[in-house]
């Protein structure tokens, strides 16, 4: 089973209306700017131990290396990363139609987590899976595991 997360408002938070990790050290805090949502660290660990894999798919141009440096420095791993260059290199391609800001489906990815209520609507459309994290909420590691079992458990059955 792969879980993908987007970036921006869904790992990617901003304090005080959020609370987040502990930040990298010096100099790390000055290059990496930006801050991780608390339970973040937790929330990998737990699906990674269950044999889940944990991706990244975020519409950003960040580069991979940044993206894995940034999570390195919080000490998470993290499986494959899908920029905004690689999705229009792979899903975009030379299509003229204009695809779905993200496309979990085209990578075999489960369950993708995100902020944004047009990429659950692009779920329904498409046939994938979009769990919406939004405002604060000290349970969202716990929805999240919920709805991990559940598609899990609705997978192993086929």
């Amino acid at each position: 089973m792969i879980v993908s997360f987007d970036l921006d408002d869904t790992l990617y938070v901003a304090p005080p209306k959020f609370k987040i990790e502990k930040e990298p050290g010096f100099p790390w805090k000055y290059i990496y700017k930006e801050r991780l949502r608390l339970g973040t660290k937790e929330l990998f660990e737990r699906l990674q131990s269950e044999g889940i894999e944990t991706w990244i798919y975020t519409t950003s141009f960040r580069s991979e290396k940044y993206i894995r440096g940034l999570f390195r420095h919080y000490g998470i791993k993290v499986g494959q990363v899908i920029n905004g260059s690689r999705h229009m290199r792979e899903v975009q391609g030379d299509k003229k139609e204009p695809m779905p800001s993200k496309l979990p489906g085209r990578y075999r990815i489960s369950l993708h987590i995100d902020d944004d209520v047009s990429v659950y609507q692009n779920g329904k459309t498409y046939g994938f899976k979009v769990f919406l994290v939004g405002p604060p909420d000290d349970q969202w590691v716990e929805k999240i595991m919920e709805e991990v079992h559940r598609i899990k458990a609705r997978e192993d059955r086929k």
